[in-house]
């Protein structure tokens, strides 16, 4: 064989190399495909894990707890602290709004009040029969998604638990295996678990808290200018709170114009300036101060996650989505640094951007 020839031919290495990487991508494939009922409860355990990790280590290692005991401990209280709020607004929201059918007649009628409101005081036809034939089937759609989704939460709720135990029992050794398993360097093993805690705990704590306090305050301006089904409300509130941009507002909005349509005029405008002035200060102070401090997640980041996570998990993606979006992000990151050896060249910013970039904490 000639030299070049040599040269251009493929490695036996390499080839075994693709051949093993190739099969187990096929394996986790397949494992995947079957087990997709678990994914949900395997984030929902990692989550819970970061979550109480130095507790747990906390109560093993340094108050000499039995390892049963101490997870059972753990369990409880994380069930009582994290998953009971959730399922007591979801609970409400299927108790109000019943099923996918009757919320529709009750959407149909609260929809077409707007619509004609709207054309009267404007003479111009923004919301026509197509488009709102078109809003309702989109809205139909995802409530029923959404709510479907929900309806195995507890099979994920007992499975989350069930694989929670073995992962708080003897924690030293499940972190180990996913050391020894991970085919990466050690700094980016660090820099992804790192990151990972900093994203579980700004979905998982950072979000929620946004939320019912963004609910909290708009409740209040519900029962002052007296809107109706108030808690409802409020539970919707908080859950449109974690959707960055427009948030809260898909709630807020249709309620005020509903109210001044059905004759509420200064209700309806004092409850608009109200959700606008305090609930939006509210968001944004919460969102620019705690959320900063726990990680800087980008607001598409949010958006697309929850888009995802509610078409994968229902309800539960809320949390999950944009920690996978987030997660897939922090990977690419990883590939550059195990594989790339030339470094990536800097943005040249003008003084001014430099200055605002600084000023928001986006330059490390």
């Amino acid at each position: 064989m000639k030299p070049h020839e040599k040269e251009n031919q493929i490695s036996s290495v390499v080839i075994k190399q693709i051949f093993l990487l190739a099969i187990i991508l096929i394996l986790a494939a397949l494992i995947c495909f079957n087990l997709a009922l678990f994914i949900p409860s395997v984030l929902g355990a990692i989550t819970i894990y970061v979550l109480c990790r130095k507790y747990n280590f906390y109560l093993q290692e340094e108050r000499k707890w039995k390892p049963w005991v101490s997870s059972l401990v753990l369990m409880l209280a994380s069930l009582l602290i994290i998953i009971l709020p959730i399922y007591f607004i979801v609970d409400l929201l299927i108790e109000k709004l019943g099923n996918a059918q009757a919320y529709m007649e009750k959407f149909n009628i609260f929809a077409e009040k707007i619509h004609v409101f709207i054309k009267e005081e404007t003479k111009i036809d923004i919301l026509s029969k197509e488009n709102m034939t078109k809003l309702k089937g989109v809205a139909g759609k995802y409530s029923t998604s959404a709510l479907s989704g929900t309806l195995n939460v507890l099979t994920v709720v007992a499975s989350m638990y069930f694989i929670l135990y073995f992962m708080f029992e003897k924690p030293r050794l499940f972190e180990r295996i996913l050391v020894s398993a991970a085919p990466l360097k050690r700094a980016n093993i660090s820099l992804i678990g790192e990151k990972m805690r900093k994203l579980i705990m700004a979905n998982a704590i950072g979000l929620p808290v946004v939320a019912v306090g963004q609910g909290i305050v708009a409740l209040v301006g519900y029962l002052i200018f007296g809107a109706p089904s108030a808690i409802l409300l409020f539970a919707l509130t908080a859950v449109a709170s974690m959707i960055p941009i427009v948030g809260a507002a898909i709630v807020y909005v249709p309620i005020c114009i509903f109210m001044i349509a059905e004759g509420q005029t200064g209700p309806g405008i004092g409850l608009a300036i109200y959700c606008l002035v305090v609930v939006g200060l509210t968001d944004n102070v919460l969102r620019f101060t705690l959320l900063k401090k726990l990680e800087d997640i980008h607001p598409l980041n949010t958006v697309f996650g929850i888009i995802m996570g509610m078409n994968l998990f229902g309800f539960m993606g809320l949390i999950f989505g944009p920690i996978l979006v987030s997660f897939t992000l922090l990977l690419i990151q990883v590939y550059r640094n195990e594989f790339s050896d030339d470094e990536t060249p800097e943005i040249q910013l003008s003084e001014r951007d430099r200055e605002e970039d600084l000023e928001n904490n986006l330059l490390v």
